[in-house]
Formats: structure tokens, C-alpha cells, sequence
């Protein structure tokens, strides 16, 4: 059989029993990722809303905290800790924006393993060298990009940092955004790191104090590590006035942001119903007190705390959604809970905190997965907690205090009416011996 093919000077005759098939080659390699390529991605596409350059750049503070601490109570650094508190400052003059610690610190040699290698978690490493250090878990990080947020918003980043290694020298680690890089001698003189950012020109909104103000309040209100932002003023007694009333002064203190231990972190047992309270107005300023809530304390299947009110329902009741807010390891991760709340039991409001929860890679977003089904199992279970702490209860003041996982508190006779609006469920509990079994009175 012959092909012919067309060709300016004629055709091309081809016979198709005198060609031969080359057999086919097997190989095997590496696939290659190529660094130009995907920093920009990275910059660019990998989380949606800028802000959260400073939720990364502020936990990875944290983190460099939380480990200098860890090291010192497993005897691995015998220095004082000193004011381990994470500090942020902006010069709209200069078009800089500076986050400090004094935590771990780096050296020349660690800036080019954790900065310069894309994807490389110093807090995945750390929590297996020291993975027998109480509350090794509490370590923010995991993936190893967040760093790299920061040239979303800035022309040039800036790592002036000192370890806390004996010996250390510091280091200064300059990039401009593209694969190169600086590393020279550096000015730090005390334990921890500075990264000072070089705002872009698009981004200049957040040169603003109020708006780092916002997003502090937004990400960072509930983190572990004091978190200092400028200076506020308070007044404070200053004796009496000539009729002896008391008399105060203003005076200016360091503006700490963040609540280090809200009442989600603390035993329901060490807790009363005005700290519950209190913890209510602080997430909802402008809102009536609610009519009862519940403390979560569970550690199997998956770590999981938290705590949720029932609001106060009126005439024109709608259920507000997007009132439950979601952390992993104190860090805010969003109010869009949906796939792991279930929809009748989205009137409530309050916080739920997991480092177990399935998050993409930029901590932006719920990644599905088996653990999402049974966080949202487990959160179902509530409403049988509430119906069975309702029938055990006939005061209207006495909170019903159940076993863990959960602590009920404030029940009222009217609560029966608004937990029936609640479809029943099935929860379950453990055995001493870690048997599972359901159970719904």
C-alpha cells in the first residue's frame, strides 16, 4: 500500500510495508519546577485577598515565639525569654511596614532553608525535632508558603534577624520580588527578626494605621502571643479631688491587641457565666445578651473547642448567617462555616477552633475531606446535648453541667421552645475504654 504526499516539485510516494515503528522508550525522571515560572504564581494567585499578608507575616511571629518557648521549657535554651510579644509598625513616610519578634531568630544559613526553599515548613521540622515539648502542636505553620504573601503587597522584603544559637551572627536577607536574592551582614542586635516590607504603590491603602488596625482585630484578635500595635490611651486613677472623689490621668500604654487566652482555651470548670458573657459582648459589641450556650471540649475523633450561644430570637426572625466564627490554633480563618455546620443549626453564634481542620493551602478556605464530615457530625450532635440538658433542668438560673465534651450554661424553661425548632440528632460520647456508642434521650 502506497501513501502519496504533495510537494511543490511532484508527489512523494511512501509504501507503507517497508516502514518500520521504532520501538517505544521507557524513561523515568523528575518532574522539573522551574522557579521563575511559579514565584509569580504564588504572589499573585495563591491567596484572595491581600490582607492576609499580615495574618501570615504575624502568625510566622508567633511561631518564632512559640518556639523559643518551647526550647526553654524543655531546657534546649536556659537564656531568659524576655517580652516575647510580636510588634507591627508602619512609616507612611517611608512606605515601610515592619513586623518584629523576639523569638527563635534565624541564621544566614537557616534564612537560605527556610526563605529561599518555596514550600520548606521550618514549623513542620521544628515539631519533629521537639516533638516531645509540651504543646508542640501549637505551632501556626505547616506548608511553607506563607512568607511569601508578603510580595503581594510590597516591592521589596527585608529580613534583618539574630538566632538564639550561642555564637550567632546576624543576618540582613533582601529580595525584590524576583528568584534573586541578598544575604549579607546584619544589624540586629537582641534575639528574633524583623521583616520590614517596601509597600507597591496598589497597595498603599494598608500604609494606614486603621486599616492594620482592621485586620489585626480581624485575624490576629485571639492569638497566643501578645501582639502590640502603636500605643493607645486609657485613663487611670489618680488620686482624690478635694471633696474625695476619685480623680484620673491620662496616660499612654502600648496598644496590645489580642485577647492571649479567651475562654474556648480554659476548662468550663474554672469558668463563670459572667466570663461568658463578657467573651459574648466581646465578639458581638452591639448585640442582646443570648439566651444560654455551650462550652465544646472534644479530643476524639479530632481535636475540637469552642464555644456557641443561642441568640436572643425576636418577631422578625431570620437566622443570620455567617455568625460562627472558625480558627485553627487561634488564628481566624473564616465565618464561612457551612460545611462543617449544619444548617439548622446555624442561628447560633460563637467560635469553634481546631488545629485538625482541613484547610487549602493558602489557610483560606475548608479543604473537603473526611475530617469535614465528622466535624460536621460532631457539631450536630450539639443540639441533642441541648435537649437532653434541657430535660435534666427545671430552674431558671442553675446552668446544667454535663460531662465533657460539652457544658451547657444558663438553660431557661423557654430555651425547650427554641431547641424544638432544632431537628433532633444523634450524637456520641466515649466509654473509659474508648468504646463509641450514640445515644439521644
Amino acid at each position: 500500500m502506497a501513501i502519496f504526499f504533495p510537494l511543490e516539485q511532484g508527489l512523494l510516494s511512501c509504501d507503507l510495508n517497508s516502514v518500520k515503528l521504532l520501538p517505544m522508550i521507557q524513561e523515568t525522571g523528575t518532574i522539573s519546577i522551574n522557579t521563575e515560572n511559579i514565584f509569580p504564581i504564588i504572589k499573585k494567585f495563591l491567596y484572595s485577598d491581600h490582607e492576609i499578608f499580615l495574618r501570615e507575616l504575624v502568625s510566622n511571629a508567633v511561631d518564632a515565639s512559640q518556639k523559643i518557648k518551647r526550647l526553654g521549657s524543655s531546657g534546649h535554651y536556659k537564656q531568659e525569654l524576655g517580652d516575647l510579644r510580636v510588634k507591627i509598625s508602619v512609616d507612611a513616610k517611608a512606605k515601610t511596614i515592619t513586623v518584629s519578634d523576639s523569638g527563635i531568630g534565624m541564621t544566614a544559613e537557616e534564612i537560605k532553608k527556610y526563605i529561599n526553599q518555596i514550600a520548606f515548613s521550618g514549623a513542620t521540622e521544628f515539631m519533629e525535632k521537639f516533638k516531645e515539648a509540651q504543646d508542640a502542636n501549637e505551632i501556626i505553620g505547616r506548608f511553607g508558603l506563607g512568607f511569601y504573601s508578603a510580595f503581594m503587597v510590597a516591592d521589596k522584603v527585608e529580613i534583618q534577624s539574630l538566632s538564639y544559637q550561642d555564637g550567632a551572627e546576624p543576618a540582613t536577607w533582601i529580595c525584590d520580588g524576583s528568584t534573586s536574592f541578598e544575604i549579607t551582614e546584619g544589624t540586629r542586635t537582641e534575639r528574633g527578626t524583623d521583616v520590614i516590607l517596601y509597600i507597591n504603590e496598589e497597595s498603599e491603602e494598608f500604609l494606614q494605621e486603621h486599616r492594620i488596625s482592621e485586620i489585626l482585630n480581624k485575624y490576629a484578635k485571639f492569638l497566643p502571643v501578645p501582639v502590640q500595635f502603636g500605643t493607645k490611651k486609657e485613663s487611670v486613677p489618680n488620686g482624690e479631688d478635694k471633696d474625695g472623689k476619685p480623680k484620673y490621668k491620662t496616660v499612654e500604654v502600648d496598644n496590645i491587641v489580642n485577647n492571649t487566652h479567651p475562654i474556648w482555651t480554659k476548662a468550663p470548670a474554672d469558668l463563670k457565666d459572667d466570663d461568658y458573657l463578657d467573651f459574648y459582648r466581646e465578639l458581638y459589641p452591639f448585640s442582646e445578651e443570648p439566651l444560654f450556650w455551650i462550652h465544646l471540649n472534644v479530643d476524639f475523633p479530632f481535636h475540637l473547642t469552642g464555644v456557641l450561644y443561642f441568640p436572643k430570637l425576636k418577631n422578625d426572625f431570620e437566622i443570620q448567617k455567617n455568625k460562627i466564627k472558625l480558627f485553627s490554633r487561634q488564628v481566624f480563618i473564616t465565618d464561612e462555616v457551612k460545611d462543617i455546620v449544619p444548617e439548622f443549626l446555624m442561628l447560633l453564634h460563637g467560635v469553634i477552633d481546631s488545629p485538625d481542620i482541613p484547610l487549602n493551602v493558602s489557610r483560606s478556605f475548608l479543604q473537603a475531606d473526611s475530617t469535614e464530615a465528622r466535624m460536621r457530625s460532631q457539631c450536630s450532635g450539639v443540639n441533642c446535648e441541648l435537649s437532653n440538658a434541657i430535660k435534666s433542668t427545671t430552674s431558671t438560673s442553675s446552668p446544667a453541667v454535663r460531662s465533657a465534651p460539652l457544658r451547657v450554661g444558663r438553660l431557661t424553661p423557654a430555651s425547650s421552645l427554641l431547641v424544638a425548632m432544632v431537628p433532633p440528632v444523634v450524637t456520641t460520647t466515649r466509654r473509659p475504654m474508648g468504646e463509641i456508642i450514640p445515644h439521644c434521650d
